[in-house]
């Protein structure tokens, strides 16, 4: 199900959170039910880390990661590096990425196993997003831009992109990660998908004006629609997704 959420009154739910299939960042400084709502749909299967970058609330547009890895901008203080570090799982590898572009999650989209980058991202910056995050690397634009992170939204399941996304990128963008991808909106026909929706195989969190075709779009290309059917077999479904990664 793909939960409404605000951070302060804002609607760019992925500004101030990032998601992956085992722990999410959350910004600090944001309300008691803002944070009740997290915690309830995730906190009995990944911790919820409140945290933040360069003492920025907007985690989840300066960090990429996945299953794997977790890609900090330079200007990490250490202190919250540590923070971070202190509450991600084990096998998570957090790694220090010294490029020039801070906004990491404007420039990397990425799911357990592939990631469309900016296309203007140095080769060592793309060695270390592989090796990070233990994916394979895709150098591409989405309707001629290089921040891919800003218009897609990916997870294992399924793939959303800008509406004005043609059909030959969306089949090549579809092969290149295996999974099916189609053009949508969030939060009444914005195109910046990636500040507007987290999402990863069990569930999304999406900004409050997201209307109800934009939702039913994105439950149905995420698969989310065929893990809520009951609350029995939703559990059943998030339990075997956490099992499955240890």
């Amino acid at each position: 199900m793909a939960t409404r959420v605000q951070f302060e009154k804002s609607n760019d739910i992925g500004v101030f959170a990032k998601l992956t299939t085992n722990y999410c960042l959350v910004s600090t400084g944001g309300s008691d039910a803002f944070y009740n709502i997290f915690e309830s749909e995730l906190a009995p299967y990944m911790p919820v880390i409140r945290c933040s970058i360069n003492s920025t609330r907007i985690v989840g547009r300066m960090t990429a990661g996945n299953k794997n890895g977790l890609l900090l901008p330079s200007c990490t203080t250490d202190a919250e590096k540590k923070v971070i570090q202190d509450y991600l799982p084990d096998e998570v590898e957090v790694k220090i990425l010294k490029d020039k572009n801070s906004a990491l999650g404007n420039c990397i989209v990425c799911n357990d196993s592939a990631a469309l980058i900016n296309s203007e991202l140095d080769k060592e910056t793309e060695e270390i997003i592989q090796d990070t995050l233990g994916v394979e690397v895709f150098r591409t634009n989405i309707v001629e831009n290089p921040l891919v992170g800003t218009y897609v939204v990916i997870s294992n399941q399924g793939g959303l992109v800008h509406p004005l996304t043609s059909a030959e990128e969306l089949e090549e963008i579809s092969n290149l990660l295996q999974i099916p991808i189609c053009a949508g909106t969030v939060n009444t026909g914005s195109e910046v998908l990636g500040a507007g929706l987290i999402v990863n195989d069990f569930a999304a969190f999406r900004g409050m004006n997201t209307t109800s075709t934009e939702v039913y779009i994105i439950e149905n290309i995420f698969k989310l629609n065929e893990n809520k059917s009951s609350e029995t077999k939703d559990n059943q479904f998030r339990t075997e997704m956490i099992r499955n990664l240890k």
